[in-house]
């Protein structure tokens, strides 16, 4: 079974990324690591100092990833999402109606 710290492996080799480019890349996604930190993940499990991978770890390297690649998505304002009877203009009559005839 492939666990995270062979996908990591497995994007560094792929990307041809060095230690510190995947340090730089986890600060896009605001997570700080070092490289020796980071040197720990990609050693092999029988090695003293071999650190599993975390998810959270994983997740920011991939959002950094997308971050580097196509840049920092714009937020857009928050609006409460219509109900689906709003966008539709004959239920959206029909609500309006029984609206006015209760108040009626």
């Amino acid at each position: 079974m492939i666990n995270n710290n062979d996908i990591m492996k497995k994007l560094r080799v792929a990307l041809k990324l060095r230690d510190t480019d995947i340090v730089d890349i986890l600060k896009l996604a605001e997570f700080e690591t070092t490289p020796s930190e980071l040197s720990a993940i990609f050693r092999t499990e029988e090695h003293k100092n071999y650190m599993p991978c975390g998810d959270q770890l994983l997740r920011r390297f991939l959002d950094g990833l997308i971050i580097r690649n196509r840049g920092k998505m714009e937020k857009k304002p928050s609006t409460a999402p219509q109900a689906a009877w709003v966008k539709c203009e004959p239920l959206r009559k029909h609500k309006e109606d029984q609206a006015n005839a209760r108040n009626d």
